[in-house]
């Protein structure tokens, strides 16, 4: 199976509100850019990628997970980041049962990670000099 068959199969095998959830944080995960890439890694847990990692989400008993990987260096104007993650690097979106998708400000938040790792993280920061330099 690739890894979207995974991620389809993780979010079937979720009887409960997760796997509904689980879905719409993906379907607007993927909306926010159509290059974004869907990974399966460490052993279970669906990611989304573009440039480096954005966020990983996982399910967990009683909420669903969005970690994003550099969310301490986002802006998040929406407040979405709730999750107990206070490290240096980590933050994360802890969704519960009925609570609503800030579909916006996700994909907003999305965003700002892809930007993120397309002038912060170091295999991509060197690309783009030499792109630049190449054009000068």
């Amino acid at each position: 199976m690739n890894p979207s068959e995974r991620i389809d199969q993780m979010i079937a095998d979720l009887s409960d509100w997760r796997g509904p959830m689980l879905a719409e944080l993906r379907q607007t995960i993927l909306a926010a850019d159509p290059d974004i890439i869907e990974e399966w890694k460490w052993m279970g847990s669906p990611t989304w990628s573009l440039d480096g990692l954005i966020a990983v989400g996982n399910p967990h008993k009683n909420k669903v997970k969005l970690t994003f990987a550099y969310g301490a260096a986002l802006p998040d104007p929406d407040n979405l980041f709730n999750g107990d993650d206070k490290g240096n690097t980590r933050r994360s979106i802890d969704v519960f049962e009925g609570s609503p998708v800030a579909k916006h400000a996700l994909q907003d938040l999305v965003r700002a990670a892809i930007a993120h790792n397309r002038t912060n993280l170091k295999k991509n920061a060197s690309a783009a000099k030499r792109a630049k330099a190449s054009k000068t």
